[in-house]
């Protein structure tokens, strides 16, 4: 059933509803209204007979009372509202009044006639010789009441036939435009994020097509940070990609040629060892010892790319152990600031296997990115890494230091790329990025990421 069909029948019903009850309130009038004219007329009829039968009484000569009363009632004729019908003294009928021919046309209903006709009492004189009723007999009245009610409920007819065309018409032009909003809601739950709208003339209706089109627009702009997110997310798997071949090739290739060099160079110095007379024998054996030094800063300075481009141990140890080499890698680098790493109870039995290499790597580059933020502009003495696990199994991983902090409303995050990279991180993982922070009072950096994903 639709709602122009239902709104229609509503006003249908409270129409019906009111013609019930203007009909009620207008027949209860016309009963009162004959009531009062049937008792007025009884009243006077019998007090106009009463006084026939006392004048004739007090006049022999008329005749007889009863033949006084026909003589009378025929010349009196019809009585508005009163029946008079006189007997003899044996019960012959001698008169009875005539019919009432007043809108003799009309032909009301008995409902209607039982419904109008009040209960009021016979009168009842006996004279010498006779008898005389006076009967209530109010038809005429009912007569004209079933007029006026027929006019009445023609009238009414036709006005509830035109109300109720008029009705389902205004109703049928005015939710117009909820087709169209269907038709909209519909093309945008087929993913047609480009549907809008038009102007409608009804406030409510131009308030509801506003609404949705600027649902529209807010799941467009989803959509497209969603398709950046995804982006984003592919960029840094290719860049990881990249980091871990090179790294793989730093190790394996440059590794054995740095290895090769070394091992030729602590040749030649054995040999210089084993051989110290010959001339320029200790020139050559330092210049070999040069070789192995260098080599070995080489070697040293590779595995530090190595590291920095993949960390050996996030692959062999997990995400725990890692980060606790990397805060101690910077320790150690800068020893006059105090680093720290807690891990919640929960993680560290290493059950973070399920967290995936997508958010290892991810948690780790943000650790990573944090800490060299806060070495370079923090000015901090303590900073502190924590990584808990929630209840509902998401990782808190959190970044804070004692730095000079700053005012993060005036501060451009997009311009930043440090920062800005934290939070694609953290959104590409279907997280969450803040930082706290403000003058002089140190900064915190949280991220919270699910970990119930496919990751």
């Amino acid at each position: 059933m639709s709602l122009r069909f239902r709104l229609n029948l509503l006003i249908t019903v409270l129409s019906i509803g009111f013609i019930l009850s203007v009909g009620y309130v207008i027949l209860s009038g016309t009963k009162a209204s004959i009531q009062e004219g049937v008792e007025a007329s009884t009243r006077v009829s019998t007090q106009l007979l009463d006084t026939v039968i006392v004048s004739s009484t007090q006049n022999p000569e008329w005749g007889y009372t009863h033949d006084v009363l026909r003589r009378f009632l025929q010349s009196l004729g019809h009585v508005r509202g009163s029946e008079i019908t006189l007997y003899s003294i044996s019960g012959a009928l001698l008169y009875h009044s005539p019919p009432s021919k007043y809108r003799i046309e009309e032909k009301p209903p008995k409902w209607f006639i039982d419904l109008l006709t009040p209960q009021e009492k016979s009168v009842t004189r006996f004279v010498r010789f006779g008898r005389l009723e006076i009967t209530p007999n109010p038809i005429g009245a009912i007569r004209e009441a079933w007029g006026k009610a027929k006019n009445l409920f023609m009238i009414g007819l036709i006005f509830f036939v035109l109300a109720n065309v008029l009705v389902y018409w205004t109703l049928g032009r005015s939710l117009k435009p909820l087709g169209a909003m269907l038709k909209a809601i519909n093309s945008i739950e087929q993913g047609k994020l480009d549907t809008r709208l038009p102007e409608f003339n009804l406030p409510e209706f131009e308030r509801i097509g506003h609404s949705l089109n600027r649902m529209a627009e807010s799941l467009t702009a989803e959509r497209q940070l969603e398709e950046n997110r995804q982006l984003t997310a592919l960029i840094q798997k290719h860049i990881e990609d990249e980091r871990r071949s090179l790294a793989r090739e730093l190790h394996d290739e440059l590794g054995q040629y740095v290895t090769a060099i070394k091992t030729f160079a602590v040749g030649i110095a054995n040999r210089v060892n084993a051989n110290t007379d010959g001339a320029g024998m200790k020139e050559i054996g330092a210049s070999a010892q040069v070789i192995v030094s260098a080599a070995n800063q080489i070697y040293d300075g590779m595995h530090n790319i190595i590291r920095q481009l993949r960390p050996g141990s996030l692959d062999n140890l997990g995400l725990v152990e890692t980060l606790k080499d990397v805060v101690s890698v910077y320790q150690t680098q800068h020893p006059e600031i105090q680093m720290q790493l807690k891990v919640s109870g929960n993680l560290q039995s290493g059950n973070l296997q399920s967290v995936g290499e997508t958010v290892s790597i991810n948690l780790y580059r943000i650790v990573q990115e944090s800490l060299n933020n806060a070495l370079k502009y923090a000015q901090a003495t303590k900073i502190d890494v924590a990584l808990a696990k929630t209840a509902d199994g998401a990782l808190q991983l959190s970044v804070q230091d004692n730095g000079i902090g700053m005012d993060v409303d005036a501060v451009d995050q997009t311009k930043h790329f440090g920062l800005l990279g934290m939070r694609e991180r953290a959104q590409a993982l279907q997280g969450t990025f803040s930082i706290d922070s403000a003058p002089n009072q140190g900064t915190k950096i949280n991220i919270t990421v699910p970990v119930n994903n496919k990751h």
